[in-house]
């Protein structure tokens, strides 16, 4: 009769490796040191690199550059077509993305809950570049959408849905929304709904009750998820510049042309310096108004 011996069990006076292991002498510190050091490096040294080249070039110091991009109105169109539709962009994600979470919160089926989440999660497993690529097909003069339309007798001619603010903001939306649904999400969840059923039986009807209750309850998701949404929007390159063309330029696109085309490595800095002070200060903002309401801090 063979007997079964049991690896996995410690044995009596034996310290397991992984213990043996935190017991090294300076391994915490090691362990804080390397992050430290990877963020420095990747995120400080290479934003101080970014600043010294936009205010130094071969003659030395100079805001030449910086003042480029306050004074000629290309850039500034450029900044503020970039603001306008990444605010767009923002405002149609979080139209369509709450009443999806809000359908997940109040879902029973737990497998119809698993269902709804996979379809909004696959948009972040497909590549970025695919899912551009498709709404190109879909959107241009001969693609389904136009055929669709043509064929009902509610347009003659193709419209326009390419190489302007539309096709943008349609493919961010897309994009975008699995940031947005998910933020949501995660505050709607931590709702008492205990709270609006004591408010219906007190006489309120649903609609009231969802205005009044549940809506300042899920504000916290609804700040975070537009910031970012509005912070992953202004830093997009792809799609803007696959389906926004040379038209509706967005930052991005500008940075790379000055990096590529004209070699203005200097100028490419200095939008890149203002499109960080411009996030950063917008992020103050958000802070601010959020350190007010004490709805947008959570507290309940």
């Amino acid at each position: 009769m063979s007997t079964k011996v049991n690896t996995e069990a410690p044995v009596p006076g034996m310290v397991p490796p992984l213990n043996r292991l935190v017991q090294i002498p300076g391994l915490k510190w090691l362990l804080l040191l390397i992050p430290l050091v990877y963020t420095a490096i990747l995120l400080y040294y290479s934003m101080a690199s970014v600043l010294k080249l936009s205010v130094y070039d071969d003659k030395g110091f100079t805001m030449q550059y910086l003042q480029q991009v306050f004074t000629e109105p290309l850039y500034l169109k450029v900044l503020w077509n970039t603001l306008k539709t990444s605010f767009i962009v923002m405002l149609v994600t979080l139209f369509i993305s709450y009443p999806i979470a809000y359908l997940l919160v109040v879902m029973e089926s737990e497998r119809w809950k698993k269902v709804v989440l996979s379809l909004v999660m696959i948009t972040l497993w497909i590549s970025l570049l695919v899912r551009t690529f498709t709404w190109t097909v879909i959107l241009q003069d001969q693609g389904i959408i136009n055929k669709f339309l043509m064929s009902a007798g509610l347009i003659s001619e193709p419209v326009k849905l390419m190489y302007n603010t539309m096709g943008v903001v349609i493919g961010m939306t897309h994009i975008l929304i699995p940031y947005m649904v998910l933020s949501l999400y995660s505050v709607m969840e931590g709702i008492d709904r205990r709270l609006i059923q004591a408010a219906q039986g007190m006489g309120a009807r649903p609609w009231k009750a969802f205005m009044q209750i549940f809506l300042p309850l899920s504000l916290p998701g609804v700040m975070s998820g537009s910031l970012i949404v509005f912070v992953l929007g202004i830093g997009y390159f792809v799609t803007p510049a696959l389906l926004g063309g040379q038209g509706n330029m967005m930052i991005s696109k500008l940075i790379q042309e000055n990096i590529q085309m004209t070699l203005n490595w200097s100028m490419a800095s200095a939008i890149s310096v203002v499109l960080l002070v411009t996030t950063l200060i917008l992020l103050g903002l958000a802070a601010w108004v959020a350190r007010l309401s004490p709805l947008l801090k959570g507290e309940k």
